[in-house]
This record gives C-alpha cells, sequence and structure tokens, in this order.
C-alpha cells in the first residue's frame, strides 16, 4: 500500500502564528520526545523556497545554472535568492 507523505504545516491553521514541535516519534522502537521544539530555520521556508535552496546547492552554487535549468534569467533567480536570504536573515533574530 502507497502511503501519501504528508507536508509538515508550518502555519496554526486558527490563526496563522509559527508551529512548533512538540512530539518526535521513532516508528522503529516506539521511543517518543516530548517538548518544545523549534523548528530548523530551513524547515520553516515554503515548499518552493526550499526547493530553491535544494537547486542552489544541487547546482554547486550557480546561479547561473539554476536560472537556464529553471527557465527564467540571472537576475530573476538572483531576485528569489536574494528574498530568500532576507527572510532567513530576519527569521535568525
Amino acid at each position: 500500500m502507497n502511503e501519501v507523505k504528508k507536508r509538515l504545516p508550518l502555519q496554526c491553521p486558527s490563526c496563522d502564528a509559527p508551529l512548533k514541535v512538540g512530539r518526535l516519534f521513532c516508528e522503529e522502537c516506539n521511543t517518543e520526545v516530548c517538548g518544545n521544539f523549534e523548528l530548523p530555520l530551513l524547515a520553516r521556508l515554503s515548499e518552493k523556497e526550499q526547493q530553491f535552496v535544494l537547486d542552489f546547492v544541487k547546482s554547486s552554487g550557480s546561479l547561473k545554472d539554476m536560472a537556464k535549468n529553471i527557465g527564467v534569467s540571472y537576475p530573476t533567480v538572483r531576485n528569489m535568492l536574494d528574498d530568500i536570504i532576507d527572510k532567513l536573515t530576519k527569521m535568525d533574530m
């Protein structure tokens, strides 16, 4: 049976505040870890932003190659990267 993977929700569905992790679970041995854990910075990015970062790393940081691969101009890719950098900087304050 194929199990559909659910995306991790990042925002509260009621008030739109950032969600934190309260419980981690090991399927192998049933161990649970409970607490109030922050998500790592990269996990707090949107799915699209996470994909951009992954593509950036896979292209060895070449914005020129990324622009070619996704069919947009170099300045567009540069702006996308700058937006992610700004977002990460604000989250890390």
